[in-house]
């Protein structure tokens, strides 16, 4: 039987027994976002102390039976907490794909890493970036799929992964990744939201005033109105339950809608933000 899990208001006991805490350290482990059999998409946990660098960034895993697909695995500094996490699920050999969204050093930045210590991973990205990947060390030759312009469909055990064209948001060469199975869409740097210090969530409760803290980023960040139009035009094809970003927190239910409606509503952004 299908199981959608989200946090509420009553699941915020078991921090208690989901967060280690000192001074500066508070490390969240790895969440299980759907389950149905062996289809699973996961959350793959989080380190707000400084040891993780800059921007807090979000790692996925979904696993069906015994393989894996990794999202946006992440730079060099979360390389150590999203390798134990993965762990956790599958063996490291049974990666199967690792997809990313765009180039960004906190998307891709541990590349040579995970190359080394998941031989059987084939690698998905933009064409647009396949030509730079040599440039973090590492050989990539006979092991990446460029995705071309369109996008694309990757096959995964009983589900389909949908490379969902998203260029210039922000990167020209840009793709989200629907699981058609769990109807979770990761939404790259599509919904991050920039948190003061001390101030973090999992799941988005409270929308509106969430909004403060993806403001900002939206309007700067995301090229024009016209790529975010393009963009929502095809997502609203698709039936999504859960929106994960790469950034952020993660939109379940009535959330969903009220994001997708509050990016509709922005006037502004970018080009035309910077210059209007």
């Amino acid at each position: 039987m299908t199981k959608i899990i989200f946090f509420t208001h009553r699941l915020n006991i078991l921090y208690s027994n989901m967060i280690l805490m000192s001074t500066r350290l508070k490390v969240h482990k790895p969440y299980t976002l759907y389950e149905d059999g062996d289809h699973k998409f996961i959350w793959l946990g989080l380190d707000e102390s400084e040891y993780e660098k800059g921007v807090l960034t979000n790692q996925y895993l979904i696993t069906d039976g015994n393989e894996g697909i990794l999202l946006d695995p992440g730079g060099y500094f979360v390389f150590e907490r999203v390798f134990q996490n993965v762990g956790e699920f599958i063996k490291p050999e049974n990666i199967k794909y690792i997809l990313f969204s765009h180039q960004d050093p906190d998307v891709i930045g541990s590349l040579n890493l995970w190359m080394d210590v998941a031989p059987n991973a084939t690698i998905y990205v933009s064409t647009l970036w396949e030509r730079f990947v040599p440039h973090l060390g590492v050989e990539v030759r006979g092991r990446i799929v460029d995705i071309p312009d369109e996008g694309t469909r990757i096959k995964f055990g009983s589900s389909e992964i949908i490379a969902v064209p998203a260029h210039f948001l922000h990167s020209p060469g840009n793709f989200h990744y629907y699981d058609v199975k769990s109807k979770v869409y990761f939404s790259g740097d599509l919904g991050a939201a920039v948190f003061p210090e001390d101030k973090w969530y999992l799941i988005v409760d409270n929308f509106e005033e969430h909004i403060k803290y993806m403001e900002a980023f939206h309007r700067r960040y995301l090229a024009n109105k016209k790529a975010l139009s393009r963009l929502l035009s095809e997502i609203e094809k698709l039936s999504i339950e859960v929106i994960a970003p790469q950034h952020g927190s993660i939109f379940v239910g009535e959330n969903v809608k009220k994001f997708i409606n509050w990016l509709k509503s922005l006037d502004r952004i970018g080009v035309d933000y910077l210059w209007p």
